[in-house]
């Protein structure tokens, strides 16, 4: 159990209203640190070495906000204890999206993805999960995604006993990119980075999206992880492509970037993702 009064003095040097009698109720969903409301916040705990990983989150939820195209929450306060890392956001009451939402979200989305940067990468790194994410700025899309995101799973999915041919089905895919993205040249947007369906709600009809793992990158990226776990309908992909219609090709790319989050799941979870992303990369290098 969290030192409560310790993280309860913090979060009033946040500017927090709270005091010691605050009842902090548990709030589940999360698989890498705990959540509770307490109050007007919804507040994550984790080890002192999870401060890093709050920073990061809490600096992508800024990088969204300041893009005024999706609701995001606010960030309230973020520190340590003697015992204990926190963030705290603004907590937001959900209800059940409808078709209108999503259609809503679709265009929003589309906006946000026109906020873009002269560079693929950010300004520092995060996560994906609990794994780590690194977002060095490069010039060129296709070296970025070769070495930081492919070229980064696979190296670390031999490091956890899955080597073989992944590896070298793997490394011949990383030298073959080019070949899926002919003419294609894509605009480093700025994404969510880790879109599926557990990551967007609706407030009162209005889309909100949290938990990101930002970066700028190929907007295809964003709705290729959409698409890989479900939780979108219809309506959102009328919506955004309505808004900015996918470009040539996008068929083939979507099963790529989708590689990097099911290579990332083997490497969280293990085996049980070693035939997904195996079919995937044998797809890939059959285009």
């Amino acid at each position: 159990m969290p030192d409560w009064h310790s993280i309860f003095a913090a979060l009033r040097e946040d500017g927090i209203n709270c005091t010691d009698n605050e009842i902090p109720r548990p709030v589940g969903g999360g698989d890498i640190s705990a959540a509770w409301h307490v109050g007007s916040a919804f507040v994550k705990t984790g080890v002192i070495d999870c401060l890093d990983m709050f920073e990061a989150e809490a600096d992508g939820l800024r990088e969204l906000n300041n893009a005024n195209a999706i609701r995001v929450p606010d960030v309230l306060g973020i520190g340590t204890t003697n015992k204990e890392a926190y963030l705290a956001i603004k907590w937001i009451d959900f209800d059940q999206p409808n078709g209108a939402t999503e259609h809503l979200f679709g265009q929003q989305l589309a906006e946000l993805h026109r906020h873009t940067k002269d560079k693929f990468g950010w300004h520092r790194d995060n996560t994906i999960g609990l794994t780590a994410q690194h977002n060095e700025w490069s010039d060129n899309w296709l070296q970025f995604f070769r070495e930081q995101r492919l070229g980064f799973q696979l190296n670390l999915a031999e490091k956890n006993g899955f080597g073989g041919e992944l590896q070298l089905d793997g490394m011949r895919l990383q030298s073959n990119l080019e070949m899926l993205f002919g003419d294609y040249k894509p605009s480093a947007s700025l994404l969510h980075g880790d879109l599926w369906g557990g990551n967007w709600a609706a407030t009162n009809g209005q889309p909100v999206i949290f938990d990101p793992a930002v970066y700028y990158g190929d907007r295809e990226s964003d709705i290729a992880m959409t698409q890989l776990f479900g939780g979108f309908g219809r309506e959102f992909y009328s919506a955004y492509q309505e808004s900015w219609p996918m470009d040539a090709g996008y068929e083939n790319r979507c099963k790529l970037y989708q590689l990097y989050h099911v290579l990332n799941h083997l490497n969280l979870f293990g085996g049980g993702y070693l035939s997904r992303s195996m079919q995937l990369i044998h797809d890939l290098n059959a285009r």
